[in-house]
């Protein structure tokens, strides 16, 4: 079965390395961010320090409603054998990430030859920078995504 959408594992790993913010702040490398590390609204708009604050309901709903971007973008850079986990850890890194990052790795070009390769555990490991030096948060958020890529799916 064809996976599009982010499922609860996968929301609750991003929300836990995201962390919520209601007031606008600036991240580890100065961009403008808000909620569960939103740097723009649906409506296109960047997030400025001078912005508003938003409750945890509104984060929730921002998040959710920045995921179907990045589930799309997932969606079409992969094989659609992978499983939900896979998908959630994929969509987990392009989220933080970029997609230009993920349509680029060498991680994704693992995953479309087989997404059950074990090396995949090494190659998200290798994005770990910021800013040009190694963040303990990446390091941190790469192993939970390798690990939850590698859960099984019950």
């Amino acid at each position: 079965m064809k996976i599009t959408k982010t499922g609860e594992k996968g929301l609750t790993l991003i929300k836990s390395f995201e962390g919520y913010m209601g007031k606008p702040y600036k991240d580890a490398v100065g961009i403008p961010t808000i909620g569960y590390g939103a740097t723009f609204y649906p409506n296109g708009k960047k997030v400025t320090l001078a912005d508003q604050p938003i409750n945890e309901s509104q984060a929730s709903d921002l998040l959710k409603n920045m995921l179907s971007q990045f589930e799309q973008y997932v969606d079409s850079f992969c094989v659609d054998t992978i499983n939900q986990n896979q998908f959630d850890a994929l969509v987990s890194f392009c989220y933080n990430l970029g997609p230009a990052s993920l349509k680029s790795s060498t991680l994704l070009k693992k995953v479309n030859i087989n997404p059950n390769d074990p090396t995949i555990k090494d190659e998200f490991g290798k994005w770990v920078m910021a800013g040009g030096h190694p963040l303990p948060g990446l390091v941190k958020r790469r192993a939970a995504e390798a690990e939850l890529y590698f859960t099984p799916v019950v």
